[in-house]
Protein backbone atom coordinates (compact mmCIF):
# COMPACT_ATOMS: atom_id res chain seq x y z
CA UNK A 1 0.00 0.00 0.00
CA UNK A 2 1.10 3.51 -0.66
CA UNK A 3 1.27 6.18 2.57
CA UNK A 4 1.07 9.99 2.57
CA UNK A 5 2.09 11.84 5.85
CA UNK A 6 3.16 15.49 7.00
CA UNK A 7 5.94 16.10 8.81
CA UNK A 8 7.16 19.19 10.46
CA UNK A 9 10.77 19.71 11.41
CA UNK A 10 13.26 22.45 12.83
CA UNK A 11 15.91 22.37 10.34
CA UNK A 12 18.49 23.84 12.37
CA UNK A 13 20.67 21.11 12.89
CA UNK A 14 20.50 18.88 9.57
CA UNK A 15 22.27 19.42 6.73
CA UNK A 16 19.14 19.71 4.76
CA UNK A 17 16.49 17.00 3.67
CA UNK A 18 18.47 14.76 1.78
CA UNK A 19 20.61 11.89 3.08
CA UNK A 20 23.81 12.29 3.14
CA UNK A 21 26.78 9.93 3.91
CA UNK A 22 28.46 12.01 6.76
CA UNK A 23 25.63 14.94 7.60
CA UNK A 24 23.00 14.62 9.64
CA UNK A 25 19.65 14.85 7.24
CA UNK A 26 15.76 14.68 7.91
CA UNK A 27 15.28 11.89 5.46
CA UNK A 28 17.81 10.05 7.12
CA UNK A 29 15.60 10.74 10.46
CA UNK A 30 12.18 9.77 9.47
CA UNK A 31 13.36 6.27 6.82
CA UNK A 32 14.73 4.99 10.33
CA UNK A 33 11.83 5.64 12.22
CA UNK A 34 9.31 4.52 9.97
CA UNK A 35 11.74 1.73 8.88
CA UNK A 36 11.01 0.66 12.74
CA UNK A 37 7.07 1.08 12.85
CA UNK A 38 7.07 -1.02 9.39
CA UNK A 39 9.25 -3.57 10.88
CA UNK A 40 10.90 -3.30 6.83
CA UNK A 41 13.25 -1.02 5.15
CA UNK A 42 11.29 2.40 3.92
CA UNK A 43 12.30 4.99 1.37
CA UNK A 44 10.73 7.81 1.15
CA UNK A 45 9.71 10.54 -1.15
CA UNK A 46 9.63 14.37 -0.39
CA UNK A 47 7.57 17.00 -2.09
CA UNK A 48 10.47 18.93 -2.00
CA UNK A 49 13.79 18.93 -0.43
CA UNK A 50 14.79 22.17 1.97
CA UNK A 51 18.39 23.18 2.56
CA UNK A 52 20.64 23.04 5.31
CA UNK A 53 18.44 24.95 8.59
CA UNK A 54 15.30 25.59 6.62
CA UNK A 55 12.50 24.31 8.41
CA UNK A 56 9.09 22.85 7.81
CA UNK A 57 5.71 23.00 9.28
CA UNK A 58 3.80 20.93 6.65
CA UNK A 59 6.42 19.06 4.89
CA UNK A 60 4.88 16.16 2.62
CA UNK A 61 5.98 12.41 1.79
CA UNK A 62 4.60 9.09 0.45
CA UNK A 63 6.31 5.49 0.94
CA UNK A 64 4.83 2.29 -0.03
CA UNK A 65 5.22 -0.47 2.34
CA UNK A 66 3.30 -4.33 2.56
CA UNK A 67 2.85 -3.40 6.79
CA UNK A 68 -0.73 -3.31 7.92
CA UNK A 69 -0.95 -0.17 10.11
CA UNK A 70 -3.30 2.88 10.10
CA UNK A 71 -2.83 6.51 10.81
CA UNK A 72 -2.78 6.77 14.16
CA UNK A 73 0.00 3.69 14.45
CA UNK A 74 2.08 5.04 11.96
CA UNK A 75 2.15 8.43 13.36
CA UNK A 76 2.47 7.52 17.19
CA UNK A 77 4.95 4.84 16.32
CA UNK A 78 7.03 6.98 14.12
CA UNK A 79 6.76 10.33 16.71
CA UNK A 80 8.16 7.73 19.30
CA UNK A 81 11.20 7.13 17.12
CA UNK A 82 11.97 10.73 15.89
CA UNK A 83 14.49 12.96 17.92
CA UNK A 84 12.98 16.06 19.15
CA UNK A 85 13.84 18.47 15.99
CA UNK A 86 11.12 16.36 13.73
CA UNK A 87 7.61 14.90 14.25
CA UNK A 88 5.20 13.19 11.97
CA UNK A 89 1.95 14.99 12.43
CA UNK A 90 -0.51 13.06 9.82
CA UNK A 91 -0.27 9.73 7.71
CA UNK A 92 -2.58 7.49 5.86
CA UNK A 93 -3.80 5.19 2.77
CA UNK A 94 -3.27 6.92 -0.66
CA UNK A 95 -4.45 5.97 -3.70
CA UNK A 96 -1.45 4.34 -5.54
CA UNK A 97 -1.68 7.09 -8.26
CA UNK A 98 -0.36 9.70 -5.75
CA UNK A 99 3.05 10.78 -5.38
CA UNK A 100 4.12 13.85 -3.43
CA UNK A 101 6.09 16.10 -5.42
CA UNK A 102 4.28 15.00 -8.92
CA UNK A 103 0.73 15.34 -7.63
CA UNK A 104 1.49 18.67 -5.72
CA UNK A 105 0.01 21.48 -7.23
CA UNK A 106 1.43 24.46 -5.08
CA UNK A 107 3.63 25.20 -2.26
CA UNK A 108 4.32 27.89 -0.03
CA UNK A 109 6.87 29.58 1.87
CA UNK A 110 7.65 32.01 4.88
CA UNK A 111 11.01 34.12 5.04
CA UNK A 112 11.02 36.08 8.68
CA UNK A 113 13.46 38.44 9.39
CA UNK A 114 14.21 40.69 12.57
CA UNK A 115 14.98 44.05 11.34
CA UNK A 116 17.05 45.64 13.74
CA UNK A 117 20.38 46.79 14.61
CA UNK A 118 21.41 44.04 16.76
CA UNK A 119 21.26 40.56 15.98
CA UNK A 120 18.92 37.95 17.35
CA UNK A 121 19.37 35.89 20.61
CA UNK A 122 16.52 33.41 21.48
CA UNK A 123 15.25 33.65 17.89
CA UNK A 124 18.57 32.84 16.47
CA UNK A 125 17.92 30.15 13.95
CA UNK A 126 14.33 30.61 13.69
CA UNK A 127 14.32 34.27 11.80
CA UNK A 128 16.71 35.92 9.60
CA UNK A 129 18.26 39.18 10.43
CA UNK A 130 18.93 42.35 8.55
CA UNK A 131 20.35 45.70 10.50
CA UNK A 132 19.95 47.84 7.46
CA UNK A 133 16.40 49.51 7.87
CA UNK A 134 14.23 48.03 4.99
CA UNK A 135 11.83 49.88 3.00
CA UNK A 136 8.90 47.28 3.01
CA UNK A 137 6.68 49.39 0.34
CA UNK A 138 9.81 49.25 -2.27
CA UNK A 139 10.45 45.59 -1.35
CA UNK A 140 6.87 45.01 -2.34
CA UNK A 141 7.13 46.94 -5.31
CA UNK A 142 10.16 44.81 -6.52
CA UNK A 143 8.22 41.84 -5.58
CA UNK A 144 5.83 42.73 -8.18
CA UNK A 145 8.13 42.46 -11.12
CA UNK A 146 8.56 38.77 -10.67
CA UNK A 147 5.01 37.57 -10.41
CA UNK A 148 3.46 35.06 -13.06
CA UNK A 149 4.92 32.53 -15.39
CA UNK A 150 9.11 33.18 -15.89
CA UNK A 151 12.35 31.66 -16.46
CA UNK A 152 13.90 31.76 -12.83
CA UNK A 153 17.35 31.35 -13.75
CA UNK A 154 18.66 34.20 -12.36
CA UNK A 155 16.86 32.85 -8.89
CA UNK A 156 18.14 29.47 -9.15
CA UNK A 157 21.30 27.75 -7.51
CA UNK A 158 23.87 26.60 -9.82
CA UNK A 159 23.74 23.65 -8.82
CA UNK A 160 19.90 23.25 -9.45
CA UNK A 161 19.14 20.08 -11.15
CA UNK A 162 15.53 21.28 -12.69
CA UNK A 163 14.86 20.26 -15.83
CA UNK A 164 13.18 23.64 -16.43
CA UNK A 165 13.82 26.89 -14.75
CA UNK A 166 9.99 28.18 -15.47
CA UNK A 167 7.51 28.46 -12.63
CA UNK A 168 4.76 30.24 -11.60
CA UNK A 169 4.87 32.71 -9.16
CA UNK A 170 1.55 33.36 -8.20
CA UNK A 171 1.95 35.57 -4.86
CA UNK A 172 4.63 37.26 -3.51
CA UNK A 173 3.99 39.60 -0.22
CA UNK A 174 5.98 41.29 1.73
CA UNK A 175 4.56 42.85 5.23
CA UNK A 176 6.33 44.61 8.41
CA UNK A 177 4.68 43.74 11.97
CA UNK A 178 7.22 46.00 14.36
CA UNK A 179 10.42 44.50 13.73
CA UNK A 180 9.61 41.63 11.87
CA UNK A 181 9.39 41.80 7.75
CA UNK A 182 7.42 38.67 6.50
CA UNK A 183 7.93 37.60 2.73
CA UNK A 184 5.18 34.75 1.68
CA UNK A 185 6.03 33.40 -1.48
CA UNK A 186 3.50 31.22 -2.98
CA UNK A 187 4.00 28.93 -6.10
CA UNK A 188 3.39 25.85 -8.17
CA UNK A 189 6.83 25.02 -7.55
CA UNK A 190 10.09 26.23 -6.65
CA UNK A 191 13.49 26.04 -7.86
CA UNK A 192 16.84 24.77 -5.59
CA UNK A 193 17.69 28.42 -3.42
CA UNK A 194 15.10 30.19 -5.35
CA UNK A 195 12.82 31.61 -2.38
CA UNK A 196 16.30 32.53 -0.54
CA UNK A 197 17.78 34.74 -3.88
CA UNK A 198 14.54 36.42 -4.39
CA UNK A 199 14.75 37.10 -0.48
CA UNK A 200 18.53 38.38 -1.71
CA UNK A 201 17.21 40.73 -4.38
CA UNK A 202 14.52 42.16 -1.94
CA UNK A 203 16.81 43.11 0.48
CA UNK A 204 18.70 44.97 -1.61
CA UNK A 205 15.55 46.90 -2.62
CA UNK A 206 14.47 47.33 0.98
CA UNK A 207 17.96 48.74 2.39
CA UNK A 208 18.08 51.23 -0.43
CA UNK A 209 21.02 49.54 -2.68
CA UNK A 210 18.62 48.93 -5.44
CA UNK A 211 15.70 50.75 -7.27
CA UNK A 212 12.66 48.17 -7.19
CA UNK A 213 13.23 47.96 -10.54
CA UNK A 214 16.12 45.88 -10.34
CA UNK A 215 13.90 43.03 -9.59
CA UNK A 216 12.63 43.13 -13.18
CA UNK A 217 15.94 43.62 -14.43
CA UNK A 218 17.64 40.67 -12.86
CA UNK A 219 14.52 38.12 -13.84
CA UNK A 220 14.82 39.16 -17.40
CA UNK A 221 18.60 38.94 -17.60
CA UNK A 222 18.14 35.37 -16.56
CA UNK A 223 21.83 34.66 -15.51
CA UNK A 224 22.70 34.31 -11.56
CA UNK A 225 25.53 36.40 -11.48
CA UNK A 226 23.21 39.36 -12.03
CA UNK A 227 21.48 38.92 -8.97
CA UNK A 228 21.96 39.49 -5.44
CA UNK A 229 23.22 37.34 -2.65
CA UNK A 230 21.51 34.29 -1.46
CA UNK A 231 19.63 34.91 1.64
CA UNK A 232 20.66 33.31 4.97
CA UNK A 233 18.31 29.67 5.33
CA UNK A 234 17.72 30.84 9.01
CA UNK A 235 14.07 32.04 9.06
CA UNK A 236 12.56 30.10 6.05
CA UNK A 237 9.82 27.92 6.57
CA UNK A 238 7.92 25.66 4.19
CA UNK A 239 4.41 26.03 5.49
CA UNK A 240 2.32 24.25 2.87
CA UNK A 241 1.75 21.76 -0.29
CA UNK A 242 -1.13 21.77 -1.98
CA UNK A 243 -2.92 18.85 -3.54
CA UNK A 244 -5.94 17.56 -5.66
CA UNK A 245 -8.99 17.30 -3.40
CA UNK A 246 -9.48 13.23 -5.01
CA UNK A 247 -5.99 12.87 -2.29
CA UNK A 248 -7.85 13.66 0.73
CA UNK A 249 -4.38 15.38 1.88
CA UNK A 250 -5.33 17.26 5.24
CA UNK A 251 -4.40 21.09 4.62
CA UNK A 252 -2.33 21.63 7.81
CA UNK A 253 -0.79 24.73 6.76
CA UNK A 254 -0.79 27.46 9.47
CA UNK A 255 0.86 31.54 9.74
CA UNK A 256 3.77 31.61 12.09
CA UNK A 257 1.75 33.85 14.56
CA UNK A 258 5.15 33.92 17.23
CA UNK A 259 5.99 36.99 15.11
Amino acid sequence: MRIAALLEYDGSNFSGWQRQERARSVQQCVEEALSKVADEPITVTVAGRTDAGVHALAQAIHFDTTAARNGYSWVRGAVSNLPDDVALLWADEVDAGFHARFSATGRRYHYIILNRPIRPTYLRGRVSWEYRLLDVEAMQQGAKHLLGENDFTSFRAAECQAKSPVRELRALEVTRHGEFVHIRAYANAFLQHMVRNIAGVLLDIGAGERKPGWAKEVLEARDRTQGGVTALPDGLYLTDIEYPEQFKIPRLSRDIGLW
